[in-house]
C-alpha cells in the first residue's frame, strides 16, 4: 500500500493590515479602495464632517436623528420601497452620529455592489426627511432615553462625560441629546442640518472587498460620484479640556445589589507617540482575564464577573485637539464595593511601584498583534478601520505602524506608559449604586471628595 507523505506545516507568511489606494472624485470625494481576493461581502464605510460640535444649540441629538433618517425614503423612494430595494440586493444599511462626525456603513455582495452603491448615492443625494418618519424617529429616541437612565453601565458614562468636560463642550452632554432637546427637533432642522454639513467635498467613501472583473471607477461615476454639493470647509473643532481632579460621584440607586464603577480621565490621541505602549500596558493591566485587575478582584476576591480597563478615542485631530478616554470598568457586589475599590487603587499603586513583568508583556503583544490576521479577516473590519484612520487624520498606514511599535515596545516603556495613563490622584470615579450602603466606605478611602447625587 502506498502512502501518501504527510504534509508538513508551511513556513507562515508576512502578514501585514492592508494598505488602501487613495484617489479623489470629480465632486471632491476621496476615495480608499481596497482589493481584498475572496471576500465577496463588499463593506462601504462614508464619513461625513457632521460632528456632534456642529449641532445648533439646543438641538443635541440632531446628528443622530439625521443618521437614522437617511434610510428612511428618498425622493424617488418612500421608507418601505427604500428598505424592500435593499432587501433585494442582500445590502444592509447603517449610519450613527458620533463626536468626529456621522458615519454610513453598508455592507452587500459584490454581484448586487452597482445597485447598492446607487441606493447609498441616493440616500446621500436626496433624503426624504418626511415629517411623519421624523416625527417617529424623535419618538423613538425620547422612548429610549428613560431606559438609558435606567441602565447602570449607560447611566455612569453620562455622568463621567459631565463631570470631565466643561459645560461649554459638547462632549458634557449626551451624544444622542436629551429629553428636552430632543423633544424640539423636527424634519426642518433635520433638513438644516443635512444641508449644512453634508457634501462630497469633505466626505471620504472606503471601499473593501473581492473588486475583481468589478468596473468601480464606471459604478462610482453612477452612483456616489453623481453626488455633488458645496464646497465648504468643515467647522474647526474646540480643544478637548478636562477637570480629572480625583474625586468619587455617587449616583444613588436605593436598594441596587451591585455598583457600577466607571473610573476614567482623558489622555492622548492616536497621533501620541505614547499611544502603542499606552495600548500595551492597558492590557496588561486589565485587557483580558489574565490582566492584573482581574487576578485580584475577580480570581482572588470574586468581588466582580470582570474589570476592563480600555483607552477609547474620542475625537482625535492632527494637529493635537484630540483625545481619548481612559477608564476602567466594571460591577461588582454592593457590601463589596468599598473593599474592591481598595484592591484597585492597590493594583495602580503596587503596578507604580514595581512595574510589569516582561512575561505579562511577552503576552499582551503576543494576543494584540498575533491575532491581528483574524481580526482582520473580514471586509467590514478592514473597511471600518480605515474610516476610523479617516476620522481622526491618521495616514493610510497607521494601523500597519501600530503593530510593528506594539511588537518593538519594551516592558519599561509600556511600564512607564499606563501608570502615566492611571495616576491614582488624579481619576475621577462614578459609582452607580446603593449611596446608604457605600458612601461611607468609599469616603474612608480617601481618593477624593464624594459627592452623592440622585437623578
Amino acid at each position: 500500500m502506498t502512502f501518501h507523505p504527510r504534509p508538513e506545516a508551511g513556513e507562515a507568511a508576512p502578514w501585514a493590515f492592508p494598505a488602501p489606494e487613495r484617489s479623489t472624485l470629480g465632486n471632491g470625494l476621496t476615495l480608499l479602495r481596497c482589493h481584498r481576493p475572496g471576500q465577496q461581502v463588499v463593506a462601504v464605510e462614508v464619513n461625513l464632517a457632521a460632528p456632534l460640535d456642529a449641532e445648533p444649540e439646543g438641538l443635541d441629538g440632531v446628528a443622530t436623528i439625521m443618521a437614522r433618517a437617511l434610510s428612511e425614503g428618498t425622493d424617488k423612494h418612500s421608507a418601505e420601497e427604500f428598505a424592500a430595494e435593499l432587501e433585494r440586493c442582500g445590502a444592509t444599511l447603517d449610519a450613527h452620529a458620533d463626536h468626529p462626525g456621522l458615519r454610513v456603513s453598508l455592507e452587500v455582495p459584490v454581484s448586487r455592489l452597482p445597485k447598492a452603491l446607487g441606493l447609498l448615492a441616493e440616500a446621500l443625494r436626496a433624503p426624504a426627511f418626511d415629517d411623519a418618519e421624523v416625527a417617529r424617529l424623535v419618538r423613538n429616541r425620547l422612548d429610549e432615553i428613560p431606559h438609558e437612565q435606567a441602565n447602570p453601565q449607560r447611566r455612569a458614562a453620562k455622568e463621567l462625560s459631565k463631570e470631565l468636560f466643561p459645560a461649554t463642550l459638547r462632549m458634557s452632554r449626551p451624544r444622542q441629546g436629551t429629553e428636552e432637546t430632543v423633544a424640539r427637533i423636527d424634519s426642518a432642522a433635520v433638513r438644516a442640518f443635512f444641508e449644512a454639513h453634508v457634501r462630497p467635498s469633505t466626505a471620504t467613501a472606503v471601499i473593501v472587498g473581492d473588486l475583481t472583473g468589478v468596473d468601480l471607477d464606471a459604478v462610482l461615476a453612477d452612483t456616489l460620484g453623481a453626488w455633488t454639493g458645496n464646497t465648504a470647509e468643515p467647522l474647526p473643532v474646540p480643544p478637548v479640556t478636562a477637570d480629572d481632579t480625583g474625586r468619587v460621584i455617587i449616583v444613588d440607586r436605593p436598594g441596587a445589589v451591585q455598583t457600577q464603577l466607571l473610573i476614567g480621565r482623558i489622555g492622548p490621541d492616536r497621533h501620541d507617540i505614547v499611544w502603542a505602549p499606552q495600548v500595551l500596558g492597558t492590557y496588561c493591566l486589565g485587557g483580558t482575564l489574565t490582566s492584573r485587575l482581574d487576578k485580584v478582584l475577580r480570581e482572588e476576591k470574586g468581588y466582580t464577573y470582570g474589570v476592563r480597563a480600555f483607552g477609547q478615542v474620542l475625537r482625535s485631530t492632527a494637529d493635537g485637539k484630540g483625545a481619548s478616554m481612559l477608564a476602567i470598568s466594571g460591577s461588582v457586589d454592593t457590601p463589596n464595593t468599598g473593599p474592591a475599590l481598595a484592591d484597585l487603587w492597590q493594583v495602580l499603586r503596587t503596578l507604580a511601584a514595581e512595574g510589569l513583568t516582561d512575561a505579562e508583556r511577552d503576552v499582551a503583544v503576543q494576543n494584540l498583534v498575533g491575532v491581528a490576521p483574524l481580526k482582520f479577516e473580514t471586509a467590514a473590519s478592514v473597511a471600518g478601520t480605515l474610516a476610523d484612520q479617516v476620522e481622526q487624520e491618521l495616514p493610510d498606514d497607521y494601523q500597519a505602524r501600530l503593530y510593528a511599535r506594539l511588537a518593538e515596545t519594551g516592558t519599561a516603556e509600556a511600564t512607564s506608559a499606563v501608570v502615566s495613563a492611571f495616576p491614582v490622584d488624579r481619576l475621577v470615579t462614578i459609582l452607580v449604586g446603593d449611596a446608604a450602603q457605600i458612601e461611607e466606605p468609599v469616603l474612608a478611602l480617601g481618593i477624593g471628595e464624594v459627592t452623592v447625587v440622585t437623578n
